[in-house]
């Protein structure tokens, strides 16, 4: 296992060669995306990528901030394929708003792994440790870009919110979401101005709030008559 990748061209997955030299043997990477938005979902991915391969796509991976939108649409099915066992979580923005951020990504993350088959043994996380997890783990710093199974967590996750954003564009038109992914863009700040927040927009962030010009009650009130559940 060791020695496959160790041979590999660009990745030194030092991280991971840490935890096989450990004695662990089905190690997660997991990253999360959309923290930042003022609208829509939060979602993490977790991802365990084998050890004994060695394939001529690992040298394209990188972070998903680092690829375009037609390099993470080309290796999300190559990882998918390839992992031992892939999950992601979505935590919605009604929830973001109830549990803050931190709260959220943790949950986002948790959710990511619950869904892995064979559950892991050790985790590898961009930054973050999961209180909440009794898995051993470790946060790596810029992990996403010295980790390559957290980048190919990043690269899922990304994939995975982009293609929920378009969705969402579709029934909340006018804020330019399958453009801007959430994000607080111009064009994104334009239709806040013109329309007002929409249900899958963030309390929690400070133009939100400012534009809506309502108390966080009337907001749960108007997300529970749109049907958002949870609020």
């Amino acid at each position: 296992m060791n020695k496959m990748l160790k041979n590999s061209p660009d990745w030194k997955f030092t991280e991971e060669l840490n935890c096989f030299d450990q004695g662990y043997r089905v190690v997660a990477g997991i990253d999360e995306v959309g923290r930042g938005c003022l609208a829509g979902p939060l979602v993490a991915s977790a991802v365990v990528m084998p050890g004994d391969k060695q394939l001529a796509w690992y040298k394209r991976v990188k972070d998903s901030k680092l690829l375009t939108a037609n390099q993470r649409e080309e290796l999300a099915p190559y990882i998918h394929e390839t992992a031992l066992a892939a999950g992601t979580g979505v935590v919605e923005a009604y929830l973001i708003d109830q549990l803050g951020m931190t709260a959220a990504v943790h949950l986002a993350m948790s959710l990511a792994v619950t869904q892995l088959h064979p559950q892991p043994d050790f985790l590898l996380i961009d930054y973050l440790t999961i209180p909440s997890l009794k898995l051993p783990q470790k946060g790596v710093v810029n992990g996403d870009t010295l980790c390559f199974s957290i980048a190919c967590a990043s690269i899922v996750a990304k994939v995975h919110r982009d293609h929920m954003m378009q969705d969402i564009d579709c029934r909340y038109p006018g804020y330019g979401l399958a453009r801007n992914k959430g994000y607080g863009t111009q064009e994104h700040l334009a239709g806040l101005r013109e329309l007002g927040p929409s249900p899958v927009h963030r309390w929690l962030f400070e133009p939100v709030r400012n534009i809506a010009r309502i108390s966080f009650k009337e907001w749960t009130e108007r997300r529970a008559a749109e049907g958002i559940h949870g609020t």
